[in-house]
């Protein structure tokens, strides 16, 4: 027993050094979409969430989620079966992706008319989100056989050419048009992409369409709840651009998207890795009833530091962007719901097929009334109703989740 618990402190020393050098490089990607922000200016930087809220949705059907299925089984496979993963996993998921870049083209018409975009829109959204589906496949390869000192350097490596080169575009050339530093941002995945790749050494003679078909199966719950959150959470975007334009996209996207972004790395990179592991083995009504009680506070206190944090963003990004207390705490309150539905969304993700079916319903009878509040809001009010309908949104998301989570998970009498 003591050696077990030696061993398993060596290992959480061991993923302290990996995991503070990627949520530096979380940050850094962060930072660079600031300074964007900031240079370009409104209308370029809500062109370049458009594409990026696009790419969002379309990663979720070219990745089909094999990069959850590579985390599960390449660290328990044995040597030969490894090879035999990455050999399948890496040529279907360029072929789905490239089908579907095919199909979005050939639908362009349709699609560009629907989401209010010129065709140049939607061929980088396409882009994008094949370069980010490469991206996190190939993470996905590194973490599951625990190269996580690797995979970190390589995000912050990554994380600071990308920061150099909006800088060099900003800075030098003085652009202040979305298209470069979308490249750059489609580069920069190709390059992880890579480099991942190089350093893996897929085999492609080892691909098994019996495989195939497996990891596909496997994945199938976590691409239906990827699918729903995906349209939940980035349409906002589409509906204002819509309905308002760019500038006010990208207005948007500074009062919502950095905070939310912020805690995104707090939570992936750091209490996340400490969080999931107890939530995998804890006794599940137990965790549901925690989970309920801590909410208000999970909720409370996110929405403090949100605000809080948008002193410092504001601060930095010039007269575009105009601050306005009212919309700050709109941003907070959305951002303080949209963070408990997480919670109990990742909590469900950890009850394995049981979880995931209560999520699917829920994620089923919540979005209607979700997607009607955020698009009446966005209709009639533009940004300010953008902020508003998200935190309308979040709050009928948790309303939902928490009273299945409270019913499936009752203890029993």
């Amino acid at each position: 027993m003591r050696l077990l618990t030696t061993h398993r402190a060596a290992g959480l020393r061991r993923a302290v050094g990996p995991t503070l050098v990627s949520t530096v490089a979380s940050g850094t990607a962060a930072a660079t979409t600031l300074v964007i922000a900031r240079g370009a200016g409104a209308s370029a930087f809500g062109q370049f969430t458009v594409v990026l809220s696009i790419a969002l949705i379309v990663t979720v059907g070219m990745l089909t989620s094999l990069h959850y299925v590579m985390l599960q089984e390449l660290p328990r496979a044995e040597p030969e079966r490894r090879a035999e993963l990455l050999a399948t996993a890496l040529p279907a998921t360029l072929a789905v992706s490239a089908g579907l870049a095919a199909l979005g083209l050939l639908a362009a018409p349709l699609l560009t008319a629907a989401l209010n975009v010129d065709t140049r829109t939607l061929a980088f959204g396409l882009a994008l989100a094949a370069s980010m589906t490469l991206n996190q496949l190939t993470e996905s390869f590194l973490r599951g056989l625990k190269r996580f000192a690797f995979v970190a350097g390589l995000k912050l490596a990554i994380a600071i050419v990308y920061l150099g080169a909006a800088s060099y575009c900003l800075l030098v050339l003085g652009i202040r048009q979305a298209g470069p530093y979308l490249v750059a941002l489609i580069a920069t995945n190709v390059a992880f992409a890579v480099a991942a790749l190089a350093a893996v050494r897929v085999r492609p003679r080892l691909w098994s369409a019996r495989l195939a078909r497996s990891l596909y199966r496997h994945g199938m719950y976590v691409t239906v709840i990827a699918a729903l959150t995906g349209v939940l959470f980035g349409i906002d975007v589409i509906f204002l651009n819509h309905w308002a334009g760019p500038a006010d996209v990208g207005v948007y996207s500074v009062y919502n998207g950095f905070p939310k972004r912020l805690l995104g790395v707090v939570f992936t990179d750091g209490i996340g890795l400490m969080l999931l592991p107890m939530m995998a083995t804890a006794n599940k009504p137990v965790l549901m009833r925690r989970i309920a009680r801590l909410v208000p506070a999970v909720a409370g206190v996110t929405a403090v530091l949100g605000f809080a944090a948008s002193t410092v963003f504001f601060l930095l990004m010039g007269g575009e962007y105009p601050y306005s207390v009212g919309l700050m705490a709109l941003s907070a309150l959305g951002i303080g719901a949209h963070t408990a539905f997480n919670l109990y969304s990742v909590a469900l993700s950890m009850d394995g097929v049981r979880g995931a079916k209560v999520l699917i319903g829920c994620l089923v009878a919540g979005t209607p009334p979700a997607l009607a509040v955020l698009a009446a809001c966005i209709r009639r009010q533009g940004l300010a109703g953008g902020l508003a309908g998200f935190a309308l949104a979040n709050l009928v998301l948790l309303a939902v989740v928490a009273a299945a989570a409270a019913r499936v998970y009752r203890s029993p009498m």
